[in-house]
């Protein structure tokens, strides 16, 4: 069985499941649901904003220009 199969599988089980409860009951999961897959992508937002964190120091822009330039080793012969 392909993956989309077997999903697809899965997903009409459920429905299966569901079919015997309550419209209040479907309402709450479906908002259990709803609130489960936003808080999913915030995650998902928060860990990709987190990749791109700004350079952190106390250090001027200009000091730190030149620390980097003084650092410098000339590998000339």
């Amino acid at each position: 069985m392909k993956s989309a199969e077997i999903n697809t599988s899965i997903i009409d089980g459920y429905v299966g499941l569901l079919d015997n409860l309550s419209a209040s009951n479907k309402l709450d999961l479906i908002s259990k649901l709803t609130k489960s897959i936003k808080t999913d992508l915030t995650k998902e937002k928060t860990l990709f904003s987190k990749s791109f964190g700004a350079f952190k120091s106390d250090n001027s822009a200009e000091e730190i220009i030149e620390d980097i330039r003084s650092s410098r080793v000339s590998k000339s012969s």
